[in-house]
């Protein structure tokens, strides 16, 4: 047992962030020596009620920018972050966020690091970031900057800068752009783990099948049928976790790699970023 002190905010954080009931929060936090994650994994393991959007409750402020190159070719999404919500909405705070996603776009940097070294206005972007923190008068800074490559990339941005999304796909022509806008819609309201199933990675992947197995036993099901349900479970977890399994929001008679074929034949995505505000 724990001797670690569960205090009611702890309790009430957790339950926040993971929609369970107070008692079951408390018994996990106590089960699990106040380690939050684990203590989410023991909830699920328990069959409990857990909100796959617990990540985005403690956000920053700011804003997501998502551009494209002119030819389509390239994509960068950055995150610019500050501390109030009346600042995110300042249009002289968005006008900053795209000034540096435009620089981006033309200077193409490796690294987030690459990116604030870059020169704008005559000042590095890290100094110009400095000098808008005491314009401001709240701390300001980029904290993501992703970027894709492909035969089309199309760039959206959801809920008023909250959430931006790149898609890369592997061809360019009639009704590509509009099947890659459907696909980034698709990305920001599913949210996606990988692109395939080949893509999870294997802590993912070990975590899954573990709490599938748990929640397997606490059903009363026999040992020797586990790896069997387990197995099932986890093919379940890759249809709705990977985009090009996942059922296209759209169209639920196909998954999002049958929606793309069907717009051109072979048509799928390469890549794909989401960012969302302080998640």
């Amino acid at each position: 047992m724990s001797t670690v002190q569960i205090s009611a905010a702890d309790v009430n954080k957790l339950r926040q962030q993971t929609g369970a009931g107070m008692m079951d929060c408390k018994k996990a936090l106590i089960e699990t020596n106040g380690d939050f994650e684990a203590a989410v994994d023991y909830l699920r393991k328990k069959g409990a009620k857990v909100a796959a959007s617990r990540q985005d409750r403690d956000s920053n402020e700011g804003v997501v920018i998502a551009k494209a190159t002119a030819d389509g070719k390239r994509g960068v999404v950055i995150e610019l972050n500050c501390e109030t919500d009346f600042v995110a909405k300042n249009a002289d705070f968005v006008a900053l966020g795209n000034k540096f996603a435009d620089l981006a776009i033309d200077k193409n940097p490796a690294s987030l690091e690459d990116l604030l070294a870059l020169e704008v206005d005559g000042l590095k972007v890290a100094d110009l970031i400095i000098e808008n923190t005491g314009k401001i008068g709240e701390k300001i800074g980029i904290s993501k900057f992703e970027t894709v490559t492909g035969e089309k990339v199309v760039p959206y941005i959801h809920g008023n800068y909250r959430l931006g999304v790149l898609v890369a796909l592997n061809q360019a022509g009639a009704g590509v752009e509009e099947a890659g806008k459907d696909v980034a819609m698709q990305i920001a309201a599913m949210n996606p783990v990988a692109l395939d199933k080949g893509d999870v990675d294997a802590t993912t992947i070990e975590r899954e099948t573990e709490i599938a197995k748990e929640q397997i036993r606490a059903e009363g099901k026999p040992e020797e049928m586990v790896e069997k349900i387990a197995a099932g479970k986890l093919n379940k977890f890759y249809k709705d976790s990977t985009l090009l399994n996942q059922e296209f929001v759209k169209d639920s008679s196909k998954d999002v790699r049958k929606f793309l074929n069907d717009v051109s034949n072979g048509l799928t995505v390469v890549a794909f970023k989401r960012v969302q505000l302080g998640a």
